[in-house]
């Protein structure tokens, strides 16, 4: 297959279904229909679905709800789409880094669904989510910075690449605000919640121009369905086994919670 266009691939990011690639082949000649990304590392709860060549998704202010939420946003993308997890060719998560327990929730539901149906998975940074918001709004280069609490941001900064997608420029690191420092050129987007609590420090670490600075967003699972599409048509999708948290700073264990949605992505499967 040729090299993906940005043209060819639309993202959903405002409650509408739109149209994408009626049809998408590996190289081995292997049609990928039906997609499910899921993102729950932060605030938000966001549900994605590729079907058949349309998006479907759910996006909620979850706070700390996403235990009760993801299951049944899930269940309403695939009745919406008239399909059943059974179908999926494929899932996507969004791996982090930000909250321990809700990065996760996504992670524990994405591997035990992954795992009962025995389907492939594609791990997706929720901070280069961020990144594809910005540059489907326009930008070029963009600045994505999640609030980790405890005085640090979770940031990195990312250009578009020949396809429309973002592409690290450097690899993510948690860090305090004031000790951030950009030294590429620019012009930037500022995007993400870590610039709508310190957007003044980490202005002064940024050495060129920034042209926008959105504060309230948050990762979106249709940009991660767009970023993770290539990795499946070249092959490079991975065995659910191999999922695992971006969390950027120490591992801890599983709480009960978490263990219950992995536990609820096998049922889901059944």
């Amino acid at each position: 297959m040729s090299a993906l266009r940005d043209k060819d691939l639309w993202i959903f990011l405002n409650g509408t279904r739109r149209h994408w690639i009626p049809t998408l082949c590996s190289p081995h000649n292997l049609r990928i229909v039906r997609l499910l990304a899921l993102d729950t590392a932060t605030e938000a709860c966001s549900v994605a679905l590729w079907c058949d060549g349309e998006v479907l998704a759910r996006f909620e202010h979850a706070g700390r709800t996403h235990t009760q939420r993801l299951a049944p946003m899930v269940d309403e993308v695939l009745a919406e789409a008239g399909c059943t997890a059974a179908q999926l060719d494929g899932l996507v998560c969004g791996t982090g880094p930000g909250s321990f327990a809700g990065v996760r929730i996504a992670v524990g539901f994405v591997k035990g669904l992954a795992l009962a149906l025995d389907r492939p998975v594609v791990g997706v940074s929720s901070l280069a989510m961020l990144a594809q918001g910005a540059i489907e709004a326009g930008g070029k280069r963009v600045l994505s910075a999640i609030d980790a609490r405890m005085d640090e941001v979770y940031f990195g900064a990312f250009e578009v690449d020949e396809n429309g997608l973002a592409r690290a420029l450097a690899p993510a690191m948690v860090t305090a605000p004031a000790q951030v420092r950009v030294d590429i050129p620019g012009p930037w987007q500022a995007t993400g919640s870590g610039w709508g609590r310190y957007a003044e420090l980490l202005r002064a670490g940024v050495g060129a121009a920034i042209e926008s600075v959105d504060g309230l967003a948050l990762p979106h699972a249709a940009a991660g369905l767009k970023l993770a599409l290539p990795e499946f048509l070249a092959g490079r999708a991975d065995p659910a086994d191999a999922l695992s948290p971006a969390y950027l700073r120490d591992k801890v264990a599983l709480t009960l919670d978490e263990q219950q949605h992995l536990r609820a992505g096998k049922s889901a499967a059944r």
